[in-house]
C-alpha cells in the first residue's frame, strides 16, 4: 500500500519548520513521503535579510543548504519554481529551469502529491507606481539583499571619491516605514561606522544622509503607538529624517517624486512598502485577495480544495471578529504548529482544528544602538513594553528559536558558539 506524499512548496519560515517536522516525524517513520519545493538550494530567515542587505550578516555562512538539511530530516528536496496546479490529477507543474548561459538544466516538470501546502512567502507591492520595479532594490530574497549590498559597497566607494565640495556626503532614501525599512536604516548607520573604520569609505555617520518615507502618519503603523514613538524618537536621534505622510508617486534614477509636489533625490533608493503573494498564486485557479493572498478556511485549507493548505504571508487566513492573520513571522512559525497537527487529522480521518493566531508581541532592532518591543501581547492588551540590552537579547533568542526548529537544540547551541567565534576572528562586515 502506497504512503500519501505532501509536497510542500517554499522553504520560508514556516515551510521549512513545517516540512521539517513533518520530515522527522513522518518522512523517517515511513508514514508518509514528504518533499520540499523551493526554487533556491538555501534557507536564510527572512527577518534577517536587511542584515545581509548590509554584510552584518554573511549569507554564505548563515544560509542552510535544503539538499544537506533534507538527509537528516527526513524529507526530499526538488529545486523548482511552481507555474502551475492540476487539480484534477493533483499535479502541480515546476518551470523549466536555465543556467546563466540560458542552457536548459531541467525541463517543465510535474509532481504528484496526496496533498499540497503552499508557503511561497510574499514580496514587496510597489501598488503599479511609475519607474519603482527599474529604479529600486528590493529586500524579498537573498538574492536581491546580495545585489543591494553590492551596490552599496560601489555607491560608498564613489561617493568617498567625489571632488566636487557641493557633491559630499552619500544619501539614501527607503520607502516603507515598516519592520524592514526602519531596522535597514539602522543597519545603514552602522554599516557606515565600520565600513569607515575599516578604511573601506571616507564617509562617516554624520556625511550619510537617511530618508525614511512612510504614507502612514506614524512609522511602524502595524505595531502599537509606544513602539512607534519610541523608535521614531531613536532613528531621529541618530540623524533619520523622517517624512510620516508622505506618498510616492514616481520613482527615476535620481530618487522619488512625492505627491505634493517636492522631490527626494538619493544615490540608493530602495522600495520596503506594501505586502502581497506571488502573482502565481492567482494563476492556479484558487480563489485568491487581490493581493494574491490564497483565501483559506481557518484551518487553513483552500476554500476550493480540502486536499490543499495555505500558511504565512501567501494565506488569507480570517480569525474571529472579521481579522486575518498578520503577514509576521511568528504567525508562520504558529500555523507551521497548527498545520502540522491538521494534516495528521486529515490523513487519518479526524476533525480538523481552526488556527487561532497568539500576538506574543513585537520587537525592533536597531542594529547595535538599541532595541525596543512589547511582549506577552496575548495576556495584556498592551503588554510588557521592554527596551535596550533586554530587547536585544528577546530579538536575538527569536532566530535562535527558528534555528532550534530547524536543527534541534544541540546543534543549535553549536552554532551559537561557532558565531561567537566568528565575531571574534573575521571583520564584522562582509566588504567583498
Amino acid at each position: 500500500m502506497s504512503i500519501p506524499r505532501i509536497v510542500v512548496v517554499g522553504g520560508g519560515a514556516g515551510g521549512f519548520e513545517l516540512v521539517t517536522r513533518l520530515g522527522r516525524k513522518l518522512g523517517k517513520a515511513g508514514k508518509a513521503e514528504i518533499v520540499l519545493v523551493d526554487r533556491n538550494p538555501t534557507h536564510i530567515w527572512k527577518p534577517l535579510l536587511h542584515e545581509v542587505a548590509v554584510g552584518v550578516m554573511d549569507s554564505s555562512m548563515d544560509e542552510v543548504s535544503y539538499q544537506g538539511h533534507s538527509a537528516n530530516a527526513g524529507y526530499r528536496y526538488q529545486i523548482g519554481t511552481l507555474c502551475g496546479l492540476d487539480r484534477e490529477h493533483r499535479q502541480i507543474r515546476l518551470a523549466a529551469m536555465h543556467d546563466d548561459k540560458d542552457r536548459e538544466v531541467l525541463p517543465e516538470r510535474r509532481l504528484d502529491y496526496d496533498y499540497l501546502v503552499l508557503s511561497v512567502g510574499s514580496v514587496s507591492n510597489d501598488f503599479g507606481t511609475p519607474g519603482v520595479a527599474d529604479h529600486c532594490y528590493f529586500l524579498d530574497s537573498v538574492r536581491q539583499a546580495e545585489a543591494f549590498r553590492k551596490q552599496m559597497l560601489n555607491t560608498f566607494l564613489r561617493c568617498s571619491n567625489r571632488e566636487e565640495s557641493g557633491k559630499s556626503g552619500m544619501s539614501v532614501a527607503i520607502v516603507g516605514g515598516g519592520a524592514t525599512g526602519v531596522e535597514l536604516s539602522a543597519e545603514l548607520l552602522n554599516a557606515t561606522q565600520m565600513l569607515h573604520g575599516y578604511g573601506f569609505s571616507r564617509i562617516g555617520r554624520q556625511q550619510l544622509k537617511i530618508h525614511l518615507l512612510e504614507a502612514a502618519p506614524r512609522v511602524l503603523p502595524a505595531l502599537p503607538e509606544r513602539i512607534s514613538q519610541s523608535v521614531h524618537r531613536e532613528l531621529e536621534r541618530l540623524g533619520v529624517e523622517i517624512h510620516t505622510d508622505t506618498r510616492v508617486t514616481q520613482a527615476d534614477e535620481n530618487g522619488f517624486e512625492i505627491a505634493d509636489g517636492s522631490r527626494i533625490d538619493a544615490d540608493l533608493t530602495v522600495w520596503a512598502a506594501g505586502v502581497r503573494g506571488p502573482s502565481i498564486l492567482s494563476e492556479l485557479g484558487l480563489s485568491t485577495q487581490r493581493n494574491h493572498q490564497v483565501i483559506v478556511h481557518q484551518t487553513m485549507q483552500s476554500v476550493d480544495d480540502d486536499r490543499i493548505f495555505a500558511l504565512g504571508d501567501c494565506a488569507a487566513c480570517p480569525q474571529p471578529g472579521d481579522k486575518m492573520v498578520p503577514p509576521r513571522a511568528q504567525a508562520a512559525h504558529q500555523q507551521a504548529n497548527t498545520l502540522y497537527k491538521n494534516l495528521k487529522a486529515t490523513m487519518a480521518g479526524r476533525e480538523l482544528k481552526d488556527f487561532h493566531y497568539k500576538d506574543m508581541g513585537s520587537l525592533i532592532s536597531l542594529a547595535h544602538f538599541d532595541a525596543v518591543g512589547n511582549l506577552m501581547r496575548g495576556a495584556s492588551a498592551k503588554g510588557v513594553l521592554v527596551e535596550g540590552w533586554m530587547a536585544k537579547i528577546f530579538y536575538a533568542s527569536l532566530y535562535r528559536m527558528h534555528q532550534a526548529a530547524i536543527h534541534g537544540y544541540t546543534r543549535t547551541g553549536i552554532r551559537i558558539l561557532v558565531d561567537r567565534i566568528n565575531t571574534i576572528i573575521r571583520p564584522r562586515l562582509k566588504l567583498h
